[in-house]
């Protein structure tokens, strides 16, 4: 991977370069789905937190929970969520612009005070598209989209996820920055271009 791929997979349509990784230990909490689908996208967490080297704990003192997972039927659905709206402000109106939209996903991310991810919200439509998607590649996809703020435009021509054989995985490129991403050294977000390289020098050469 060079930089310039690296610096584009972090630079938003609007042209503004911005990077963020969590500066806490994650904890997800997955609603609207059964139990084997539960564990399957917490092992997905498990499997990605570990690989970037970063942390994930049983409760968030601040928050409880830090990263939300929603699986459902219809956007409507987010409106009759208990409290949703006081974590989430203009909750009617974004539904109304992913409803016209026909959007099956969405992520909202909060930030702490020097940028770093606070928490992440993951909105999952599960309309004729997802709900063909293996449950496992669904989840690894998610969380990946989710350990990292990715540009808005990151992964529209290419998944973050390959197929090896009969299984999907993580990309090894993609697996890579992220492990750099997480190097303690760096800041824990930036919004100049020339973090790319920083993160390009951290890449461990193809073995």
């Amino acid at each position: 991977m060079t930089p310039d791929e690296i610096e584009a997979l972090f630079t938003r349509e609007s042209g503004e370069f911005l990077f963020a990784r969590w500066g806490r230990p994650i904890v997800p909490i997955v609603f609207g789905v059964e139990d084997e689908t539960l564990a399957t996208v917490k092992g997905a967490f498990e499997a990605v937190v570990t690989l970037a080297g970063h942390k994930m704990a049983e409760t968030d003192p601040e928050l409880g929970a830090n990263c939300m997972v929603f699986f459902f039927r219809d956007w409507q659905e987010l409106l009759e969520v208990p409290d949703l709206d006081r974590l989430i402000p203009d909750l009617a109106p974004l539904v109304e612009r992913l409803v016209a939209a026909d959007a099956n996903q969405y992520r909202i991310f909060r930030f702490e005070e020097d940028g770093a991810i606070r928490a992440a919200f993951v909105f999952l439509r599960m309309d004729k598209e997802l709900s063909k998607v293996p449950a496992e590649t669904l989840a690894l996809s998610q969380v990946v989209q989710t350990i990292l703020l990715w540009s808005d435009k990151a992964f529209r021509k290419q998944s973050p996820l390959a197929v090896a054989g009969e299984a999907t995985i993580l990309r090894p490129d993609i697996a890579g920055l992220i492990r750099a991403a997480y190097d303690p050294i760096l800041p824990g977000a930036a919004q100049d271009a020339s973090h790319a390289l920083r993160l390009f020098a951290r890449l461990e050469p193809p073995q």
